[in-house]
């Protein structure tokens, strides 16, 4: 990269239920720019919405001028009001070129109804379901004919599976909706779909290309399904990268990745979550538009294994962030 050395803030925390999800990815990029080449400017989002730059407290439009002097923001943040459009819109606004996904599909992926919705209309296959807004909390007789049980029932809006439910009879569809909707007033009831859970991430390159990393498979020893305990408390799931597949189906999820990343809109980096049974369509389970970013985190992982790096893959995604500006 050119000198002057790039200065680079780093934001993190945020509203969400994902708050601490999010410091730890900012540390790890924090951790992995390398001094001689950047300035970083960490910048914590308290959960009260309030920014704190260098040592000063601030409201959002002081941040943002004050952030106006920075070549480039990386929003480290997970979930709703950070992931979902809100902060890439403020940032847009002030000028402020950033790291990763635009405002659009920030909105759409961080949304699993409509994720699925355009996914489904540009011929994607994604898990069938029910939304159900609030109050509503039952699904329709002839729909649950339709979906079967078990159903999976799932905030339609946060991410990191936080109030996620197997439900194995209709009786307790009302517990896991109330759970659900701890973290999101609109809820999705959807079909089980059996089959292993594989992850594609895929990568802007500085050139615009768009390559996807080697597939990385899930398992989860003594847990159901990869649960938001699963992930971060009793760290109870197994990555396994390259996943064990034959060299067509490989292929093809990451041919399945990069087109869900065009449909989606996105730009510099998409995390695609599918599910894949024997001899059948991969299903895309869901999107992540800023997926875990720890050191230890899938999208991480895919790439190391791939030979990119931690470090070099944070300099490819804040490369690609600052030819945007200039193209833009």
């Amino acid at each position: 990269m050119a000198d002057p050395r790039v200065t680079i803030a780093v934001l993190f925390g945020g509203r969400s239920g994902e708050h601490e999800v999010s410091r730890r990815s900012a540390e790890s990029v924090l951790a992995a720019l390398d001094p001689a080449r950047y300035d970083a400017v960490p910048v914590e989002i308290d959960r009260d919405g309030r920014w704190r730059v260098g040592d000063r407290s601030l409201g959002v439009f002081a941040a943002l001028e004050a952030l106006r002097a920075v070549d480039v923001a990386f929003p480290v943040l997970h979930g709703p009001y950070g992931e979902d459009g809100t902060v890439q819109a403020a940032l847009q606004s002030a000028g402020i070129p950033f790291v990763g996904n635009g405002v659009l599909a920030s909105a759409v992926g961080m949304d699993k109804e409509y994720t699925k919705k355009l996914l489904s209309a540009n011929g994607m296959a994604v898990a069938d379901g029910e939304v159900l807004h609030a109050p509503d909390d039952s699904v329709p007789a002839h729909r649950r004919a339709v979906l079967g049980l078990p159903v999976f029932v799932k905030p339609a809006r946060a991410g990191s599976s936080v109030g996620v439910s197997k439900v194995d009879s209709w009786g307790e569809l009302g517990a896991a909706v109330r759970r659900a909707r701890q973290a999101d007033g609109k809820v999705l009831v959807e079909r089980a779909v059996p089959g292993r859970e594989i992850d594609v991430g895929v990568l802007e390159l500085p050139s615009g290309e768009l390559v996807a990393g080697p597939p990385l498979e899930i398992g989860v020893e003594g847990r159901g399904f990869f649960d938001f305990a699963a992930k971060y408390t009793d760290r109870a799931a197994v990555f396994t990268v390259p996943a064990v597949l034959p060299d067509h189906v490989a292929a093809h999820l990451r041919d399945l990745a990069v087109r869900a990343f065009r449909v989606l809109g996105c730009r510099g980096l998409l995390r695609v979550d599918f599910l894949l049974g024997d001899g059948d369509e991969p299903v895309v389970n869901e999107v992540n538009t800023m997926p875990g970013f720890t050191t230890a985190s899938q999208y991480p992982r895919m790439w190391r294994a791939a030979g990119l790096d931690y470090p070099a893959l944070v300099d490819a995604l804040v490369e690609t962030a600052l030819r945007q500006a200039t193209v833009h």
